[in-house]
């Protein structure tokens, strides 16, 4: 990921395109330009040849700059740094703080471009790329603007194995509010990734986790209940619980269809008679909750 960010202090996850995929493209783009400058040149020698020699290498000179410096600057600045190589693998050019590029910022690019891709036939652009954390060759670095991969593989999201039913329903007095979301995700990343774990190694991050959340939650653990068992139920009630409190219709909302009453009176306080002076009891501190007793695999 890059670590850019934006004038909102917004951190933005983008993936810096490497040299493999930047090489790619840019053959991709200059197979095109060369197709086009050469057909345009065939055109034109044909169109030029009844003008002397002068002549003849200005227009062929005014050719070369159009379509090897003016098209794949003119491609950028429209496309918003999507030039056809660029949009077959997948990347773009953007600024540094994310936005898309502009004129000068393309014109800076095919300017130093002449330079690292065409008099040196790339060397200078591949020694950069490569020196660069971020992958950027020199006109990157001057014009302000970062290549970054707009493709990127989703990860595909596995879902909670469910619990066994002779455990659903048992947990619904739990007291989950002191479980942090760091374990609840350590046990969601567990629970989808369990079946790939050794089973000695699996079983001992169950025992860990379980007595980790029996620690949490303050109660004894269950008798008798694997440790991933005793998991995928805690984490069905709690996905229970969100559910039930997602959908639950607020009280006198827009969508409850009951208008609000007026505000009910307090009744008066009782008179409550005088209390003898008795000396506190003692507070003594709670007592904290005991770690679990899953026992480690044999």
């Amino acid at each position: 990921m890059s670590d850019l960010v934006t004038g909102d202090a917004v951190v933005l996850g983008l993936r810096p395109a490497r040299l493999p995929s930047r090489g790619l493209a840019i053959l991709l783009d200059l197979a095109v330009y060369v197709t086009g400058y050469v057909l345009i040149s065939v055109g034109l020698t044909m169109a030029t040849a009844s003008l002397d020699e002068a002549a003849q290498a200005a227009v062929a000179v005014a050719g070369f700059l159009l379509f090897l410096v003016g098209v794949p600057i003119a491609v950028e600045t429209l496309s918003h740094g999507r030039s056809l190589g660029k949009l077959a693998c997948g990347l773009r050019v953007v600024r540094d703080d994310g936005g898309p590029i502009r004129f000068r910022h393309a014109l800076v690019r095919g300017a130093m471009g002449i330079v690292e891709l065409i008099l040196t036939f790339g060397s200078i652009a591949c020694i950069a790329s490569l020196v660069s954390a971020r992958g950027r060759r020199l006109g990157d670095v001057f014009a302000g603007t970062l290549v970054v991969r707009e493709r990127v593989p989703g990860t595909r999201v596995m879902p909670v194995p469910p619990p066994p039913p002779w455990l659903a329903g048992r947990f619904t007095g739990l007291d989950l509010s002191a479980v942090p979301d760091g374990l609840w995700l350590a046990i969601r990343q567990y629970l989808t990734r369990m079946n790939q774990l050794d089973p000695q190694v699996g079983a001992a991050m169950a025992v860990r986790l379980a007595d980790d959340l029996v620690a949490r939650t303050g109660a004894p653990p269950p008798a008798g209940v694997p440790a991933a068992a005793f998991l995928m139920a805690v984490v069905h009630e709690r996905q229970s619980r969100d559910a039930a409190r997602a959908f639950r219709p607020s009280a006198g909302g827009p969508g409850s269809g009951f208008a609000a009453g007026p505000a009910p009176v307090p009744a008066p306080a009782p008179v409550m008679a005088p209390v003898p002076n008795v000396a506190p009891a003692p507070v003594t501190p709670a007592e904290t909750p005991r770690a679990g007793g899953f026992a480690p695999p044999a």
